[in-house]
């Protein structure tokens, strides 16, 4: 067949072409109305935030694991410790063998997930022996206020003391959860550095859910002030001024601000474990400081 002859049957018989249409789902009128409310309905709620990233934390959706899945394992691998009692060896994850020590941690941001597993361990220290402290470790950009606040009434609510100490960093939602500490017991480490701002957040939709979203989000700016007023001492005032922008602090001004008591860069007495057995330390020299204070307990092996 000559080329001309090609020509002519592609002109005379082109090929279909496939033009797919949205499809309605059977009983239903696909309207701009309805198309509208399942745009609206695939919308998260709003929520405030308190962070110190430049952009709101935005929790995302965390897939399904498998059983026995652990969250800690969200840091990566997760360090085993094996520790020989005299009823044999013990194996634990390291945030399991810190809980033991009563040494809680938060790091990263502070979201719903975060907010459980650190009340959930509040409450457990707690019913194991409430006049002990619970020692909480921040290292923390912020997060979601509820998340946080949630920590925060735990804190006040059980019966334990709480020490606190900034390591790294403590923003935002973490700072007021440094300044939430027992008083007398607020410290960080020489290099970290702690956050203050007002919270932020956003809404859309109609004139009027905008206007209840404002609303809200000045009422957790007022009480967050009051929190941070009832731990630091400072008038509302002066709060208000400087939450007003980003207020970054190294620990010397954070403690002159009063949202922590102390700075140290050794681990004082009152923040030695216990241990298990109750036999004396030995006099040690070097890195870690506190030589020869506290108690002792058998040294695990890394695995």
């Amino acid at each position: 067949m000559t080329p001309s002859a090609l020509a002519h049957l592609a002109s005379a018989s082109p090929l279909p072409t496939f033009s797919p249409k949205p499809r309605a789902r059977p009983g239903s009128a696909a309207t701009p109305g309805s198309a509208l409310r399942r745009l609206a309905a695939a919308v998260p709620p709003p929520r405030a935030y308190f962070s110190s990233s430049p952009m709101p934390y935005q929790p995302q959706p965390q897939p399904q694991q498998p059983a026995g899945y652990s969250s800690h394992q969200a840091f990566g691998l997760v360090p085993m410790v094996i520790e020989t009692t005299s009823r044999g060896e013990r194996a634990y994850d390291i945030f399991s063998r810190l809980l033991k020590e009563r040494i809680v941690l938060i790091h990263g941001p502070i979201a719903d997930e975060t907010a459980s597993l650190v009340v959930a361990q509040l409450l457990f220290l707690e019913s194991e022996n409430p006049l002990k402290p619970v020692h909480l470790y921040i290292n923390s950009p912020g997060g979601v206020v509820t998340a946080g606040l949630a920590i925060y009434d735990t804190m006040q609510y059980i019966r334990c003391p709480v020490t606190t100490l900034c390591i790294g960093q403590a923003a935002s939602m973490g700072s007021l959860l440094l300044a939430a500490g027992a008083r007398g017991e607020r410290r960080a480490l020489p290099n970290a550095r702690v956050m203050i701002h007002q919270p932020s957040g956003g809404a859309q939709g109609q004139a009027t859910d905008i206007a209840i979203q404002a609303k809200e989000i000045l009422k957790l700016r007022d009480r967050l002030n009051k929190i941070y007023q009832k731990h630091t001492g400072q008038s509302i005032d002066k709060i208000e001024q400087c939450m007003e922008r980003d207020l970054f602090m190294d620990p010397e001004e954070a403690r002159d601000w009063g949202l922590i008591d102390e700075v140290i860069e050794n681990r004082p007495a009152s923040l030695m474990p216990e241990g298990v057995g109750g036999v004396d330390l030995p006099h040690h020299s070097g890195g870690g400081g506190g030589g020869g204070r506290g108690r002792d307990v058998e040294e695990p092996s890394a695995v």
